[in-house]
């Protein structure tokens, strides 16, 4: 089923439930998300992954958050790509789409021919939540560590929230007779339904990396090891497919756990710079400070990093010194 060349389920990720195994999950899909976040930039091709595979896993993850709430997914790494940056803001009202925004700083000439993780060297991969004003915020971290952002993601479930999780991605260029190149990317992601876990309690104080098999034993590990079988056998081009809904999919995966899906949420390319938010984050610096930051030609400008608008004041608006005049 297409929508001219969209297809009906593309940016869209749809939340489900195994009642038989009390676990969780999802399934998204995103094409037009990825078009928007990658044509703001001239990346090289392992850079464009790594923010492929950041954006897939934000929209995964935070399909879970509140309205109005944000969502952001962040790698600092000493490699050639220094930082990846993922933004998932919730609707701000029930049945409004979600939106994702990224981008990605990097070393164009330190770029090797390792596989696309290398890329990243040594850091972390952080969470963090917003939950809007007045609420303080909340961040987890983990190593950069297990081969791909996506084993990141799962340490940091199994270790900051003792909620055993997994994922199976798929991304890359994809090509039809009727459209350009272009990015696509799919994935299902897995999570137990969260209850206290004496075991994972103790594990934590092991100082090691917790494994999502390491939080759960007895009869519910081996639900969670049935449905990781299962999770396993699935192809990489169904994850991406064009012509395999995420329900077809899910009943191929998991018919015999009993799988209920729930409301489908959107999700869309969309940035949230404005020229009063550059406007508000100049509002800290003086005069003098604002002098330095002056141009040639006698403007003070911005260029977002998500999506490259650019943003060109005149230096006696900006400031908390012209505030101070203009409130008078």
């Amino acid at each position: 089923m297409t929508q001219g060349n969209k297809i009906a389920w593309d940016d869209t990720v749809l939340p489900f439930q195994l009642d038989a195994s009390d676990i969780r999950g999802r399934v998204a899909r995103l094409d037009g998300v990825l078009e928007g976040i990658l044509r703001q930039h001239d990346y090289p091709e392992k850079v464009e992954a790594l923010v492929a595979e950041m954006a897939l896993l934000a929209a995964l993850i935070g399909q879970s958050i509140k309205l109005r709430w944000k969502l952001q997914l962040q790698v600092q790494s000493n490699g050639p790509v220094r930082m990846i940056a993922t933004d998932y803001y919730g609707p701000t009202e029930e049945g409004e789409p979600a939106r994702i925004r990224a981008y990605a700083s990097y070393d164009a000439d330190r770029i090797t021919d390792a596989p696309v993780f290398d890329q990243v060297g040594e850091g972390y991969f952080a969470i963090m939540i917003d939950q809007g004003q007045g609420m303080t915020p909340y961040k987890g971290i983990t190593p950069l560590a297990g081969g791909s952002l996506a084993s990141c993601a799962e340490a940091y479930f199994a270790q900051s929230e003792q909620l055993p999780t997994r994922f199976q991605l798929s991304f890359g260029k994809s090509s039809t007779p009727q459209e350009a190149e272009h990015w696509r990317a799919g994935g299902v992601m897995l999570q137990h339904m969260p209850k206290a876990s004496p075991f994972a309690a103790t594990a934590e104080g092991t100082g090691e990396i917790l494994r999502p098999e390491d939080l759960v034993d007895g009869e519910e590990g081996e639900n969670w090891n049935r449905a990781n079988v299962l999770l396993d056998t699935v192809d990489p081009l169904e994850l991406i497919g064009p012509s395999l809904p995420p329900t077809d999919l899910l009943l191929r995966l998991f018919h015999e756990e009993t799988p209920r899906v729930f409301e489908t949420q959107p999700v869309r390319f969309g940035c949230t710079c404005s020229e009063d938010r550059v406007r508000q984050s100049l509002s800290i610096y003086s005069a003098k400070d604002i002098e330095k930051m002056t141009t040639d030609d006698g403007r003070v400008t911005a260029d977002c990093q998500f999506c490259s608008a650019h943003y060109d004041l005149d230096p006696k608006t900006v400031g908390f010194e012209a505030e101070a005049t203009s409130g008078e």
